[in-house]
C-alpha cells in the first residue's frame, strides 16, 4: 500500500531542490504517493500570517507526514515562523539531527564524527512571548516544562537505545539558570538512572559547544533545550564540512515533518545550482520513519557513491580532490545512475528495519504539590533623579500589607537597595520585592491587590509583577545577584 505524505516545495531553492529529490524517490522505488501542498511566503502575502492555510493544516493532518523544503519569511513585522508554528501545533517536540562527515570526500578537521544532536523543540525562549515594558527594557521569557523536558530527555534515551548508541550528554546553563535550566539537568539525572546500559555526562552549554567545535568525537547523543539545540546543531552541521548536506526530523507522538536545516537561499534560485543533499537525506529519514528502511538504504548509499566519484554540486566542491563540479539535475542524475551501488571508501550504511521501532513518549502529568503564595516581585518604570535607587527605595519604605513587607530592589538582576553599589549601572526597569517574614508565612492574593494600590497611590508606574510561590515548602525563586 502506498503511504500518503505531505510534500511543500517552498521558496527559492526550494522547488529545485524538492524536484530532485521526488525525482530520486521514485527512481529508486518508494512506495509514497504525495498531495502538495503551498505554503511560506505566497500564503504570508496572501494574508496568512504564519505561512499557511486552513486547507494546508487539513492536509497536513490527514497524511501525518510533511517533507518540507526551505521557505521565506517576508521581511517586517507581523509575520510568524512557520516552523515553530508547524512544530507546536503538531507536538513535533523532537528535532534529531545527525552531524556526520564524510571524510576524505568532503574535508573536515574531524573525519570520525558521527553524532546526533536531539533538541527540545516547543518551549523555551522559542516560546516566543516578548514584551517591551520600559522605553530602554525588553523582555523574553523562557519557558522551562518538567513534562517537555522529560519527554525530550526520554526520547534520546530511547532514540540512543534505537539505534545502538552508546552515550547520551546533556547541555543546560544550570550554573546560571538554576530554576529553568536546572530543572532540565535534574530530570536529565532522574532518567539516565533507567537506562545504566547507556553512559550519561553533562556539561553546561559553554564548555560543551567548545569541545563539540574542537572535539566532536567525544560526543554520540547530545539532548538539550530548544535555544542551545538550534545553535549548537548548526555548529555541529558546519564542522563536518557544510550545512548545506544537514538534515533534520521533527518528531511527534502521531505526527512527524522532515525538512533540511539550510535557508531557501533565494540569490541562488533558478540557477540549476543547488545542493539538494539535505533534503534528500531528510527525506532518507522520513523513509526510515515510514519503515521503508530498504529504500532508505539505497538511496543513502547512492548518495555515497556519488560523493566518492568526485561529482558534487558548487558549494562542496574542491577542485584539488573532485572530478566534476555538477549542476542541481547532473547531481540527481548520477545519484539516480549509482542506486543499487554502494560506497567504497565512506562507510555503507545500512538500516535494519528489524532493529528500529517506533519512539512514543507518553508522560502522565506530575503529582500537584502545596503551593502557597509568600512574597511577590513589582516591576516599575522609574526614571526620576538620575535613576538615583536610593530615591526609589525611600519611596517604598513606608509601603506594606499586613503581611507583606518591602525588602529590597534589584536593576537587571542586580541589587541596588539597600547598600547598592553606586557604580552599579541602572536602567528605567526596576525589581522590588516585598514578602512576609523569611518566606514563613502564606498569603492570599488580596493582599497583593492591596499592595499594588497602594504603590500606584504614590504614582510609580507598575508594569508587572512575578508572585513568589514556595512548592511543599520549598522556595521556587531566585534571590538577588549580590544579596
Amino acid at each position: 500500500m502506498l503511504k500518503k505524505i505531505t510534500v511543500a516545495y517552498g521558496d527559492g531553492i526550494g522547488p529545485e531542490i524538492m524536484s530532485s529529490v521526488l525525482k530520486i524517490l521514485e527512481k529508486a522505488g518508494a512506495n509514497i504517493d504525495i498531495d502538495v501542498i503551498d505554503i511560506g511566503e505566497r500564503a504570508y502575502l496572501n494574508g496568512y500570517t504564519s505561512g499557511i492555510s486552513p486547507e494546508s493544516w487539513e492536509i497536513i493532518k490527514k497524511n501525518k507526514i510533511l517533507l518540507k523544503a526551505p521557505i521565506t519569511t517576508p521581511q517586517g513585522g507581523g509575520y510568524k515562523s512557520l516552523n515553530v508554528t508547524i512544530r507546536k501545533t503538531l507536538n513535533l517536540y523532537a528535532n534529531v539531527r545527525p552531524c556526520i562527515s564524510y571524510y576524505p570526500i568532503i574535508q573536515t578537521n574531524h573525519p570520525n564524527m558521527n553524532l546526533v544532536i536531539i533538541r527540545e523543540n516547543e518551549e523555551d525562549l522559542y516560546a516566543g512571548i516578548e514584551h517591551q515594558q520600559t522605553n530602554e527594557v525588553m523582555q523574553c521569557l523562557k519557558l522551562i516544562t518538567k513534562p517537555g523536558s522529560e519527554k525530550i530527555i526520554r526520547f534520546a534515551f530511547e532514540y540512543a537505545k534505537t539505534y545502538n548508541r552508546k552515550k547520551v550528554t546533556c547541555f543546560s546553563k544550570d550554573n546560571i539558570m538554576k530554576i529553568t535550566d536546572g530543572i532540565f539537568h535534574k530530570i536529565f539525572d532522574e532518567v539516565s538512572k533507567e537506562y545504566p546500559e547507556i553512559e550519561s555526562n553533562h556539561y553546561i552549554i559553554d564548555i560543551g559547544s567548545a569541545i563539540l567545535a574542537s572535539n566532536p568525537e567525544r560526543f554520540d547523543v547530545i539532548v538539550t533545550s530548544n535555544l542551545y539545540g538550534d545553535i549548537i546543531s548548526d555548529i555541529g552541521a558546519q564542522i563536518t564540512g557544510s550545512v548545506g548536506i544537514g538534515s533534520s526530523a521533527n518528531i511527534g507522538n502521531n505526527f512527524a515533518m522532515f525538512e533540511a536545516v539550510h535557508g531557501s537561499a533565494p540569490d541562488i534560485a533558478g540557477k540549476n545550482i543547488a545542493n539538494p543533499s539535505g533534503l534528500l537525506l531528510a527525506a532518507v529519514q522520513m523513509l526510515v520513519y515510514i519503515k521503508q528502511n530498504d529504500i532508505a538504504e539505497k538511496i543513502h548509499n547512492a548518495w555515497l557513491k556519488t560523493l566518492e566519484d568526485g561529482i558534487l554540486t558548487a558549494d562542496i566542491f574542491n577542485p584539488s580532490i573532485h572530478k566534476i563540479k555538477a549542476t542541481t539535475s547532473e547531481f540527481t542524475d548520477a545519484i539516480i545512475t549509482n542506486l543499487g551501488n554502494k560506497p567504497s571508501i565512506l562507510k555503507e550504511v545500512k538500516y535494519f528495519s528489524d532493529k528500529t521501532k517506533d519512539i512514543y513518549i507518553d508522560l502522565k502529568f506530575s503529582e500537584k504539590k502545596k503551593k502557597e503564595l509568600v512574597g511577590v516581585d513589582i516591576f516599575l518604570d522609574w526614571d526620576e533623579d538620575n535613576r538615583n535607587p536610593n530615591t526609589l527605595g525611600k519611596k517604598l519604605e513606608n509601603i506594606k500589607t499586613e503581611n507583606l513587607n518591602f525588602q529590597k530592589i534589584s536593576n537587571r538582576g542586580i541589587k541596588v537597595y539597600p547598600n547598592g553599589n553606586p557604580e552599579t549601572f541602572c536602567t528605567d526597569h526596576w525589581r522590588c520585592r516585598f514578602n512576609t517574614n523569611n518566606y514563613e508565612k502564606s498569603i492570599f492574593y488580596n493582599e497583593v491587590i492591596e499592595l499594588l494600590k497602594k504603590i500606584n497611590s504614590i504614582g510609580l508606574d507598575i508594569i508587572k509583577t512575578e508572585n513568589l510561590y514556595k512548592f511543599d515548602g520549598k522556595i521556587a525563586f531566585t534571590v538577588l545577584q549580590g544579596d
